[in-house]
Order: C-alpha cells, then sequence, then structure tokens
C-alpha cells in the first residue's frame, strides 16, 4: 500500500514522502493517526502543489534575507557604555543593546538573531554575526565605546 505522510514518521519517512507500507499499518495506525493519506492521484497532485508552495515561499524568504544583508552592508554600530579607567566597561554589551541599535538605524532584526562570538566587556571593537536565514549569515563590527 502507497501513502503519503502527512508528518514525519520514525522509521517510515519525511513529510510528503510517498512511501510503501503493509496494509495493516497504514490502515490501523497511519491513516486513522491523521499521520498520512492514501496515495491517489488526486492526493498526489495536492501534495506535490503544497511541496512546490513551501519551495517558493522558502525561496522568497531567503531572497528577503539577502537584501537585508546588502543592505546591512559594512555597517559599523556603535554602543556606549558605562567604563572604568582601565577600559573594563561595567556589565557587558547583550544581543539586546545590539538588535536595539540596528533598529534605530532602521534594521529590524530580532535580539535572538544576533550571535556575540566573544562578549564585550571591555572598550573596543567586536565582530558579530546575524543569522538572518539558515543560510544566510552576515557579519557585522560593534565599537564599545566609554560614555
Amino acid at each position: 500500500m502507497e501513502v503519503i505522510l502527512k508528518q514525519d514518521v520514525a522509521g517510515v519517512g519525511y513529510k510528503n514522502d510517498i512511501v510503501k507500507v503493509k496494509a495493516g499499518f497504514g490502515n490501523n495506525y497511519l491513516i486513522p493517526n491523521g499521520y498520512a493519506l492514501i496515495a491517489n492521484e488526486s492526493n498526489k497532485r495536492l501534495v506535490k502543489e503544497n511541496v512546490r508552495q513551501v519551495a517558493h515561499k522558502a525561496a522568497k524568504v531567503k531572497q528577503d534575507a539577502e537584501a537585508l544583508a546588502a543592505r546591512v552592508g559594512e555597517l559599523t554600530i556603535e554602543i556606549g557604555t558605562k567604563a572604568g579607567e582601565s577600559g573594563k566597561i561595567f556589565g557587558a554589551v547583550t544581543a539586546l543593546q545590539i538588535a536595539d541599535a540596528l533598529k534605530a538605524k532602521g534594521f529590524d532584526i530580532d535580539r535572538k538573531k544576533v550571535h556575540l562570538k566573544e562578549v564585550p566587556k571591555q572598550i573596543g571593537t567586536y565582530n558579530v554575526t546575524l543569522d538572518l536565514h539558515k543560510e544566510v549569515k552576515h557579519e557585522i563590527q560593534v565599537k564599545v565605546v566609554a560614555e
């Protein structure tokens, strides 16, 4: 019996795969629990169209992330903070502060997409990675200065 999986099933296959299973497993487990559909022609066309639309949406999201990375370009953000005589700052610069500075420059990037290689605890320049998409990563510089 051929079925189209509606979600990932361990040991059977992944979402939207057409797999052959034993009739009892398909009729008694997969279909009643909503894990699969019978693989007839109309369902195959429906799944094929859904896969095409999902791929189109994913391509658009990636294209938007690449456009945002191009707009950000070689941006350097300056963050002012209180610091001691030796250049050590009180506390640390966080991803939230960097996201707020980006928002002030006109770039709406979530703080969860800002990744610090090292936490800035001194006055200086640091590299920060913006994780805009699973395939689009962009690096900017953050300059920490004393107020």
